[in-house]
């Protein structure tokens, strides 16, 4: 069995539990004074007011008047990761996270030791708020997306459990948006099928469906309707890439917002690299639009590397002069791929061979595990 894990307002709440004259109040991450930047977590007391991250600053104060804005501390946010992390691995060696707030792991094999899936999902979310004073909310289910779908189905603290005799009844009744893939665009071409809940997707025959939305998206989303999904947990140290992506609430047309996002995904890919002591040589940008036109742009490395500076000057360089910001983006996501276990860096007569970056990451990530919370900034971090 699988268990999806996912930290309910990650960042904000870190944050009330470090201030807690901060609990109970409208609070959001990230931004700046004067409404510039943007929202890198909310609240639940915040969204209640329409509130949600990624969204720019202004927008949120202009919802929330009383809305308290704090500056980010990704130090902190990734020190308290690193514990959540520690916490996962008590029960299983199968982790496989997604950010720096939610991971994927195989409890399959520990069950002797530990009890049932579900009895291991609920003894990792009492340790969390038992330890980190933090809430989390568990999924159970046979595979991955199911697990995902059932962690984010009752929040805050929620906890579900879908056996496979239960499956169908659990997801037939849910909008078909909850399905990965149907984005707004292809909603709307379902419902024009009159395909409105999963039970209507699972079941619409599949040649009907590939006649509408094209073989590849028909057979992805039939299956996913049905609750197949056969991907393995990986753990980073044996992945093939590593990828971080958001998709926003609202869709984007600030670049200073879109920058601020990627070099946030960027700095949590790297930091999974060097983890693991991985390298990678080829980076990978991927923007959605709001028409839902996905674009990706890959761009290999001259030296493997598993640097932030170096990660991050790709991506921007990508995001800005590969990809033009021509219409609002719905979703912007890195990746890197071509993992190994070196840098395997062969010099040229003319290359510095100043390893300055690298070093800096390094020393960086020491201080940081070694002192916590604030203890050393990037001055590339956005933190507005």
């Amino acid at each position: 069995m699988i268990l999806h894990i996912d930290m309910d307002a990650f960042y904000a709440s870190v944050e009330q539990r470090e201030n807690p004259s901060l609990r109970g109040k409208a609070l959001v991450v990230g931004g700046a004074a004067a409404g510039r930047g943007v929202v890198a977590a909310a609240s639940y007391e915040a969204r209640r007011f329409g509130v949600y991250s990624a969204m720019p600053m202004k927008t949120a104060l202009a919802r929330c008047p009383d809305l308290v804005v704090v500056p980010t501390q990704m130090e902190l946010y990734a020190a308290v990761s690193k514990q959540i992390r520690e916490i996962f691995h008590r029960f299983t060696p199968l982790v496989e996270p997604l950010s720096l707030d939610e991971a994927f792991l195989d409890v399959t094999g520990t069950q002797a030791l530990f009890g049932s899936s579900a009895e291991i999902g609920a003894q990792i979310q009492r340790t969390i708020a038992d330890e980190l004073h933090l809430d989390a909310s568990v999924g159970v289910a046979p595979n991955k997306f199911i697990a995902k779908v059932a962690s984010a189905y009752v929040k805050p603290r929620g906890f579900t459990v879908v056996t496979p005799e239960d499956l169908h009844s659990f997801l037939d009744p849910l909008p078909v948006d909850k399905i990965w893939g149907v984005g707004r665009r292809a909603e709307a071409r379902l419902g024009e099928l009159g395909i409105f809940r999963v039970a209507d997707l699972r079941q619409t025959d599949l040649e009907r469906l590939k006649q509408a939305i094209g073989n590849a998206s028909a057979e992805h989303l039939h299956a996913l309707a049905w609750g197949r999904d056969d991907r393995a947990v990986v753990p980073d140290r044996e992945a093939k890439s590593i990828s971080h992506e958001t998709t926003f609430p609202a869709d984007l047309t600030d670049e200073e917002v879109l920058r601020a996002i990627l070099l946030r995904l960027t700095e949590q890919v790297a930091r999974r690299l060097r983890r693991h002591d991985r390298y990678c040589s080829t980076v990978t940008l991927k923007v959605r639009f709001s028409d839902f036109q996905t674009t990706a742009r890959s761009v290999t490395l001259a030296t493997a590397s598993n640097s932030t500076q170096v990660l991050w000057d790709t991506a921007r360089d990508t995001l800005l002069k590969r990809i033009p910001i021509t219409q609002p983006v719905r979703l912007v996501g890195i990746g890197v791929s071509s993992l190994g276990d070196s840098p395997a860096r062969q010099l040229g007569l003319f290359d510095d061979t100043s390893t300055r970056d690298t070093q800096v990451d390094q020393t960086t990530d020491l201080i940081l595990e070694r002192f916590g919370k604030g203890a050393i900034r990037r001055g590339t971090t956005h933190h507005s």
